[in-house]
């Protein structure tokens, strides 16, 4: 997610806006990664704190998903400047997949999610949205109705629709600046229709955030609070539970986030300088700390990690 402010100091008004009703289905557009397959991950065990994936597994399997191609279990992450990069966080690599060059004008990628089948949905500021092949950056356009629901700028991200399965959905949150936001929705691929579902509760209550979901039907927000907060989503109303205050944490002008290998992975730049990226080790021992000082140069606005992710640590 990418913020267009006046001052890079603090969070002034947005710039630009956009809103997502989408049209084409990444199941059928052939855009996957190589070889890809449509498993998705098994469960995966709570920590007491209520989050984090298995810590059972040494051997971080994907569950259902273990068909899937390796490409499919990695992270993919877009970045203001127009690059698609692959990220192996066992290894902390970020590998270039290419540049996006989608007939968006001058609008620019500000956010994304991964299906399980390994096609990136790239959302652009000006409320476009392409699907773009995680393999070579290549972009194929959809027609998108704007405003749905009063959504205009949004985080996403695809969970399965239970634990095992192979069915998922595309969950939204509707974003009017740092600190404000819609509450959830979620979007019918076949219909193309957008759904509001309801607002965060507690103290997470009309909170932007970014989403990440998982293989084992669990949904997770990237909140604008100060510092940033982590909270478990309950998909069928929005509400949050025990959100997590990550410390030294902020969101920034330019944020994503991830989860794989039962741990969150953080990315955050505060506008000028590159991303940097942050990991909650959810499966073990809950520290929180800089995992990379600098991505490489570039900063981060979008995350996207399909459910053939590993949900456990990997060996």
């Amino acid at each position: 997610m990418r913020l267009a402010c006046a001052s890079l100091v603090g969070f002034a008004s947005l710039v630009s806006a956009f809103a997502l009703g989408c049209s084409g289905g990444g199941s059928s557009s052939g855009f996957g990664p190589e070889g890809s397959s449509s498993g998705s991950s098994g469960s995966s065990g709570a920590s007491s704190s209520g989050f984090g994936g298995s810590s059972s597994g040494s051997s971080g399997s994907s569950g259902s998903g273990a068909g899937c191609a390796d490409s499919a279990k990695l992270v993919y992450v877009v970045s203001e400047e127009n690059g698609l990069y692959a990220f192996d966080p066992a290894a902390l690599k970020f590998t270039s997949k290419g540049t996006l060059s989608c007939p968006a004008g001058g609008a620019t990628p500000n956010s994304m999610a991964v299906d399980r089948h390994g096609t990136a949905w790239v959302n652009y500021s000006d409320g476009s949205l392409f699907e773009v092949s995680t393999a070579d950056a290549s972009c194929k356009a959809t027609s998108c109705v704007k405003g749905q629901g009063g959504f205009t700028r949004v985080g996403m991200a695809f969970s399965s629709d239970s634990a095992g399965s192979e069915a998922e959905t595309l969950y939204v949150v509707g974003i009017d600046g740092v600190g404000s936001g819609q509450g959830l929705g979620k979007i019918d691929l076949k219909t193309m229709k957008l759904t509001k579902i309801g607002d965060f509760s507690g103290s997470l209550r009309g909170q932007g955030a970014e989403l990440t979901g998982t293989g084992d039907g669990k949904l997770y927000g990237f909140f604008t609070t100060s510092p940033a907060s982590l909270a478990e989503i309950d998909k069928s109303t929005g509400a949050t539970t025990t959100p997590k205050s990550l410390s030294g944490v902020s969101t920034g002008l330019a944020w994503a986030f991830s989860f794989w290998g039962g741990d969150f992975w953080f990315y955050t730049s505060g506008g000028i300088e590159a991303s940097r990226v942050t990991r909650l080790k959810a499966a073990t021992d809950q520290s929180l700390g800089v995992a990379l000082a600098d991505v490489g140069g570039f900063r981060i606005v979008g995350a996207g990690v399909s459910t053939c992710a590993p949900t456990a640590p990997p060996k």
